[in-house]
């Protein structure tokens, strides 16, 4: 974000403000433009998420879906978003009621900080650290906290259940998900998650950008990835936090209002940084699959080439995540639920093993000269 940080300081320069003043407003704004950007960002994905993902159900169930608020239905998810301002909350008698108000927040808030670590272009890396990528994968662990508060506080069996079942599906899916990040950092040779972007950079002829991505020297660690991610996210066929069959509606059962708004949001949120990381890890990130950036290409002054192409690679980027948004959707659209025992079992019997032959593979490609020579 330097980049940005003096390319607006230059801005500020050219109105004729005086350098002092000018630095000051550059030191109090430019830190809350990421913030906005993220919170304005937030709200609009997931509108279109929830929209999204409603009509492919409907295409591959063979109905319409949304179609009758405003063209082509597109105006329903403001609606829906209108009526749950307007609800009322309510909490439930005897119920925990600082927990049962605190636990939506535990799990929206934290959120907002994982958009933030992820790098959406080569400059547009809002919080870069060293340690980025584990420290990711610790921050989205949060929110089961907010899941387990909600099912505890709410006073309700069917809430304790499913909140329950969550702590023990993420305690199962972490495992694997850790080992697969591991092998991604052995090949990368880095925690920073824009490293790890770089690093996918292929070696070999223009013709062949791809070549570079990390899905292919460890494209068993990619599938292994995006089930744990399906499980964290609580996604179908890993959906038993919420089952509605047996739980009515498992942790936010007692929820109403912009309370259970909140869940919502964070759920379809996740969904969204989740496929940001797999496609940072495994699909190049913002890099271009085509070898070079159109901008450079149809721009010929080059400062501003250099400035579109950063918006370039968040298309690249944004691109990747919604391939992989709709698979996780096709998935929901297909498969059934598990029972919990074949969760778990899964989990553990299958997937953890898989990681460590994934980890070890990858330690053998590296130890042999490395994949990008």
């Amino acid at each position: 974000m330097d980049y940005l940080y003096f390319l607006y300081l230059d801005w500020l320069h050219q109105v004729n403000l005086p350098n002092n003043l000018a630095n000051l407003i550059a030191m109090i704004t430019f830190p809350l433009l990421p913030f906005c950007m993220v919170a304005a960002a937030l709200i609009l994905v997931v509108l279109f998420l929830v929209l999204l993902e409603r009509k492919i159900l409907a295409f591959f169930t063979q109905r319409k879906g949304p179609n009758r608020v405003g063209p082509w239905g597109l105006f329903q998810t403001i609606a829906d978003a209108i009526k749950l301002l307007c609800k009322e909350n309510i909490t439930p008698t005897g119920a925990d009621k600082f927990l049962f108000n605190l636990a939506p927040f535990i799990a929206f808030v934290p959120v907002m900080v994982l958009w933030g670590l992820i790098p959406f272009s080569s400059e547009f890396d809002f919080m870069s650290y060293s340690v980025s990528s584990l420290l990711f994968v610790t921050i989205a662990s949060i929110p089961i906290l907010g899941i387990l508060l909600a099912g505890y506080a709410s006073n309700n069996k069917y809430s304790l259940i499913g909140s329950i079942r969550s702590v023990a599906q993420a305690i199962s899916y972490e495992l694997p998900l850790i080992f697969v990040l591991l092998s991604i950092v052995v090949l990368a040779s880095s925690l920073n998650l824009r490293q790890i972007v770089l690093a996918q950079t292929s070696i070999y002829p223009p013709q062949t950008p791809v070549c570079g991505w990390f899905i292919f020297p460890a494209f068993l660690g990619f599938l292994i990835f995006f089930i744990c991610a399906l499980a964290e996210l609580n996604r179908c066929p890993f959906d038993l936090p919420e089952a509605e069959s047996e739980l009515v509606s498992g942790y936010n059962t007692e929820y109403s209002g912009m309370k259970f708004a909140f869940f919502f949001l964070a759920e379809y949120a996740m969904m969204f940084v989740m496929c940001a990381f797999i496609a940072t890890l495994f699909l190049g990130g913002f890099l271009s699959p085509l070898g070079f950036y159109i901008s450079d290409k149809l721009i010929p002054n080059q400062f501003i080439a250099n400035i579109f192409v950063y918006f370039e690679q968040v298309i690249w980027l944004f691109l990747k995540t919604f391939f992989l948004i709709f698979c996780m959707m096709w998935v929901r659209a297909t498969l059934p639920r598990l029972k919990s025992h074949q969760l778990t079992g899964f989990a553990w019997k299958v997937l953890l093993p898989l990681s460590f032959l994934n980890l070890l593979i990858v330690c053998v490609i590296k130890g042999l000269g490395g994949y990008f020579g």
